[in-house]
């Protein structure tokens, strides 16, 4: 199995110390199980420990935003990964699954503060969603999983950094 490569590599205990839920598709899972482990061993490699990582599987690609918003409410989580397939069909559904999957999980990060990240694959056949999954083209749940990581560090960066002034406004 191959990872991806940063872009700017992660320093080693980046995730140290920070807790990732992992939500899974089982549908297409000979896929999503390659996506899962590209995505624990990102986080390993980047200081998680095992114990702070939980995973959570949902039927299918539809169900992911579901669990992510009640992890998002329920845990106490620094950082979501979600993963799943939506194959191309015969149909135009695939697209309206993977426009409500996107929409749901970008919710969830614009509303909660929390990164949830988006390791969804929707390729056109069953080939192009292995080569993403550890094959030709990388494992993309490795690359949401340090998508969380460098977000984590990213909004505590933030955080740490002078704070807004208030104005006040004469009238």
């Amino acid at each position: 199995m191959s990872t991806s490569k940063a872009i700017t590599p992660l320093p080693k205990d980046a995730a140290s110390g920070k807790r990732f839920a992992i939500v899974v598709s089982r549908y297409h899972e000979e896929i999503t199980r390659e996506l899962l482990e590209g995505a624990l061993e990102t986080l390993r490699a980047s200081g998680a420990k095992t114990e702070d990582i939980s995973t959570y599987w949902v039927p299918g690609a539809f169900e992911i935003p579901t669990a992510a918003r009640a992890l998002s409410q329920h845990h106490d989580v620094d950082a979501i990964v979600c993963l799943g397939v939506i194959l191309r069909g015969e149909t135009p559904h695939n697209e309206y699954i993977a426009r409500e999957v996107a929409r749901g999980i970008s919710q969830i990060h614009a509303a909660t503060g929390i990164p949830a990240t988006f390791g969804v694959l929707t390729p056109d056949t069953l080939e192009q969603a292995k080569a993403r999954a550890g094959g030709a083209k990388g494992n993309k749940g490795a690359e949401a999983a340090e998508a969380a990581v460098a977000m984590i560090l990213m909004l505590d960066e933030i955080k740490k950094g002078p704070k807004k002034q208030s104005k006040s406004v004469g009238f």
